[in-house]
């Protein structure tokens, strides 16, 4: 079987280190330059780690690449020697590189993991397809401004690169089931969609906005946090220029889906539910149904978005279904609705025109 040759660039928590570590308090409590390494476990199995649910599966793009049988894990990137070492010992890596520019240069991958902190992804996302990569996954979030987003998109769909942009909720096989029951009919018309916020790095809700944003209004929105994220923190609504609209609403589930008839509910703790309207002697009712299977089970790591790239490299899906369009989506609604609770809830039409605007993060993103 002729192999996929792919390289990470970042050997962080999302890169390596969560599937190797148990998770430390004080992990990002230090700057990024002098990043602390846990003690690390080469030989631990990742199917008996501390994952909340039952599924047993990996974490980092280390272990969803190397688990992979039509892959082969070459390369690697990153400033920690330590961190290098570790992927070596792990899992046989030989080519490491502490300069990731020289690395996608050199190595010519098909595939590329790029688990950086947020500086600088844009521009090793576009130099990965100029040095030939076929699908790229990217940790979250996607990018801090509008314009790189916007280049990232469209430097990935000229070159047709499959783009997956961070491992969430979005990238698990129960969200396509979703997806296909709204399509099949089974709520009938899509009347509204509501979601707990915007949430640019773990959107769900704009994998079933089909048409694009036409404006925003939103309230409620709070000063920049000594963490250093400036993320929308209030309230606020969307709609589409198809005429849809998505309410971004605080204690909203992690997305629901109102149809004219019936509803699709997904939360994080529970999965997914789904209400029909059925016939029956005292008239029309809505009932819970079963949920049909693949449900929603907990973790969701880089697995599934690799998944993704691949089921777009056969033919099978259109784009990941975290895509990066999906994620640039959501960021210039989420700052959109910024520019609004700034001024009063005043609309605010999309597309925007500064594309220069952008949201800052968690200092450790």
């Amino acid at each position: 079987m002729e192999k996929y040759r792919a390289g990470i660039i970042g050997l962080g928590w999302m890169g390596l280190l969560y599937d190797l570590a148990p998770r430390i308090s004080a992990r990002f409590n230090v700057d990024d330059v002098e990043r602390p390494t846990p003690a690390l476990n080469i030989h631990r199995k990742f199917h008996y780690h501390e994952h909340p649910g039952s599924e047993g599966l990996p974490s980092t793009y280390a272990e969803a690449l190397w688990y992979r049988a039509e892959v082969e894990l070459v390369a690697g990137a990153d400033r920690d020697r330590k961190r290098l070492k570790a992927l070596a010992e792990r899992y046989g890596v030989e080519t490491l590189y502490t300069d990731a520019a020289e690395m996608l240069c050199q190595e010519k991958l098909d595939i590329v993991a790029i688990a950086t902190n947020t500086k600088g992804r844009a521009e090793l996302t576009c130099l990965a397809v100029e040095c030939g990569a076929k699908g790229i996954m990217t940790e979250k979030p996607m990018a801090h401004t509008l314009e790189e987003a916007d280049q990232m998109v469209k430097t990935c769909a000229d070159a047709g690169v499959p783009l997956c942009c961070g491992a969430i909720t979005t990238t698990h096989p129960s969200f396509g089931k979703a997806k296909e029951l709204v399509k099949r009919g089974a709520i009938g018309d899509i009347i509204s969609i509501e979601a707990s916020s915007p949430a640019a790095q773990h959107q769900n809700w704009s994998y079933f906005v089909e048409s694009a944003p036409a404006w925003v209004i939103g309230i409620g929105d709070e000063p920049r946090r000594s963490s250093g994220s400036d993320e929308f923190t209030g309230q606020g609504l969307m709609v589409t220029r198809d005429g849809k609209m998505v309410h971004f609403r605080k204690g909203a589930p992690g997305v629901r889906l109102s149809g004219s008839a019936g509803e699709i509910v997904f939360d994080h703790s529970i999965g997914w539910r789904l209400w029909q309207e059925l016939d029956s002697p005292a008239g029309r009712r809505r009932v819970e149904m079963p949920w049909p299977a693949p449900q929603y089970v907990p973790p969701y790591g880089a697995v599934y978005g690799l998944a993704d790239i691949f089921d777009c490299l056969a033919g099978k899906l259109d784009e990941p279904k975290n895509s990066g369009r999906r994620v640039a989506i959501a960021l210039e609604v989420e700052i959109a609705l910024k520019q609004s609770s700034a001024q009063g809830g005043r609309r605010i039409n999309l597309p925007l025109k500064d594309r220069s605007l952008g949201l800052n993060y968690d200092w450790f993103r």
